[in-house]
């Protein structure tokens, strides 16, 4: 269909102006493909009885329990009607809720447990420097060897989420690591290559690696491999790290985002009393 394809390279073209990541485009381009070859039509032709029933039928969909395919398909065409300035059609769609649910974190046994599995020292390190530094998968498979400096012990991680940089403390206990890895494997480019020669690591190899190696531990969470990053955020927390320096460290956009960590760490509680007892030094 001519017309959808020219709409997809505004799409394109809306989501590199905003600083939106490739895989954002991807996910729209998709559920749009899949409503436009359902419909044989684009969605401003569809009206709002018949893409109620269709997102209804998604919702109920037993394939997809989360309801993923029908929140990704209220965001995409969401997207595309506030595109095409077809405000009402945006705002008509459903309303979704936030997902409320927390978490799940590691602690400290379950994630010593984790990282002596791996028979390799490629994926062992792997798996420790994202716990160690707090990185979303993308963030790790992008890393360059320039991009981690062992003598100020910073990583710098370039354009991720947000499309920003920053940077993040270098654990002297992954710097050990790191250094065996390099020595044994001798990257070139990329700090974790893939297994074509001048290639990085893929996201499914990355999230195989961390599939794979819990299945052979004791640990009965469900947790994937986004999970080191929570856990890392929860372990800081409590370690006495502010929320405003974990948000920087994380890279969020809001606060708001960074605060969900203040519901699964555990702190030692305070009893209720006056400040005026400590101000004299007398609780």
């Amino acid at each position: 269909m001519p017309e959808f394809k020219e709409v997809l390279k505004k799409l394109e073209i809306q989501v590199e102006l905003r600083g939106q990541s490739k895989s954002t485009l991807q996910n729209y381009d998709r559920r749009l493909a899949l409503f436009v070859i359902h419909f044989k039509a684009l969605p401003e032709e569809i009206c709002e009885d018949e893409i109620n029933e269709y997102l209804v039928a998604l919702a109920r969909d037993p394939k997809s329990p989360s309801r993923s395919s029908f929140k990704h398909m209220v965001y995409g065409l969401r997207y595309y009607y506030r595109l095409l300035g077809m405000n009402k059609k945006a705002i008509a769609l459903p309303e979704l809720k936030r997902d409320t649910k927390l978490p799940v974190i590691l602690n400290r046994s379950e994630l010593k447990e984790l990282f002596r599995t791996p028979s390799l020292l490629k994926q062992r390190t792997v798996l420790t420097l994202i716990y160690s530094a707090g990185l979303r998968g993308q963030e790790v498979i992008n890393l360059k060897i320039g991009d981690v400096d062992f003598e100020r012990q910073t990583i710098h991680i370039r354009q991720s989420k947000y499309k920003k940089d920053r940077i993040v403390p270098l654990s002297p206990t992954i710097a050990i690591g790191l250094k065996k890895y390099m020595a044994a494997e001798n990257p070139y480019g990329w700090l974790f290559n893939g297994k074509q020669p001048g290639t990085k690591y893929s996201m499914r190899g990355l999230s195989w690696i961390f599939r794979e190696n819990l299945k052979k531990t004791s640990i009965q969470k469900k947790v994937n491999l986004h999970s080191l990053k929570h856990t890392y955020a929860t372990h800081l927390l409590e370690e006495g790290v502010d929320i405003v320096t974990l948000k920087d460290l994380l890279g969020h956009a809001e606060i708001t985002i960074t605060m969900i960590y203040l519901h699964t760490a555990q702190f030692e509680r305070t009893n209720a009393h006056s400040p005026l007892d400590t101000l004299y030094g007398r609780r």
